[in-house]
């Protein structure tokens, strides 16, 4: 609980000084220009977030004050909110609502809009963007594609869509002398490749439909796809099934399984194949190696997203 000169000051300077002052949620004091001005005397009784001084309280190690402040950011992520909304969100006193509110809106990542309420703010977004714009998925992908080979044996691919291309941007070959001709940078037959069915059935309906009907449709071999109906209701398939393959579609002695690494939201940003020769390695057992690729996929793909196992502590 709080003492009575606590809940004086909180609705006396939040009613009539809301512009000009902030008003302290660990004990009743103001700050001006981010300096404290003015301390209740009167007691140290812990207020709702549980700190009896100027430190932030921590639980189990974690900020308690970085924890709702990262609470306030999906909440706003929906709309607008007041700071009564972002306070009854929290469980806390308005003024602490306000306090971490006002130190979110310092740094720009929250706005504070003409009617009062708080919207996301343009610097969380430009923070996001670089972020991307920073992030190398081969770079992730890699160490993973490493493991993948050293446990199979067999040639393992990363690759991306660029376009109306599906593009090897990574390669680990295989162990034995009969190798996989590919090669980083090139494109991928879209019709037939594994990686590429995978990449294409995640885009949009619309789009799904019009890259369909404006591609060819070579005949590599006897089971390549024939054409755009043929090839819709292979992207349905691996829409449902969630991995896809390629036997024998673009060389009949070669077999490939891949797939999806997806990023935030969901959407598949990537996907990662194994193939290998059917004289080395039949499809039944290829495809007893599809627990052990998706595995690395979803790996990859929480690395990716920044959702992967949280570190050791102590460990960076």
């Amino acid at each position: 609980m709080r003492c009575v000169c606590c809940w004086f000051y909180d609705f006396y300077f939040y009613f009539y000084f809301y512009d000009f002052y902030d008003v302290c949620g660990s004990c009743c004091c103001m700050h001006r220009n981010g300096r404290c001005v003015r301390r209740c005397m009167l007691s140290n009784i812990p207020d709702d977030g549980g700190s009896t001084g100027p430190t932030d309280p921590e639980v189990h190690g974690v900020s308690q004050s970085v924890e709702r402040a990262l609470r306030i950011m999906p909440a706003l992520a929906k709309g607008p909110a007041g700071l009564g909304a972002v306070a009854e969100l929290l469980g806390v006193h308005k003024s602490t609502a306000l306090r971490l509110l006002r130190t979110l809106q310092e740094h720009g990542f929250v706005y504070r809009q003409g009617d009062g309420r708080y919207r996301l703010g343009a610097a969380l977004f430009a923070l996001a963007a670089e972020s991307i714009e920073n992030l190398d998925i081969r770079d992730i992908a890699h160490p993973h594609l490493l493991e993948l080979n050293r446990v199979t044996g067999h040639t393992v691919h990363l690759a991306l869509h660029q376009d109306d291309e599906v593009v090897y941007v990574d390669k680990v070959d295989s162990r034995y002398p009969v190798r996989m001709y590919s090669r980083i940078g090139r494109p991928v037959p879209l019709t037939v490749a594994a990686v590429a069915k995978l990449l294409i059935a995640d885009l949009p309906q619309e789009e799904r439909r019009a890259l369909a009907r404006r591609i060819e449709y070579p005949a590599y071999t006897a089971r390549s796809t024939p054409d755009a109906d043929a090839y819709l209701r292979e992207l349905e398939l691996v829409r449902a099934q969630g991995w896809a393959t390629d036997l024998g579609g673009h060389e009949e002695a070669l077999n490939c399984l891949a797939a999806p690494i997806r990023g935030p939201g969901g959407r598949v940003v990537a996907a990662m194949s194994v193939s290998a020769p059917g004289v080395v390695l039949s499809t039944e057992g290829l495809l007893e190696l599809l627990p052990l690729v998706r595995e690395s996929a979803d790996t990859i793909g929480r690395e990716y997203s920044g959702s992967g196992p949280a570190q050791e502590e102590g460990r960076p």
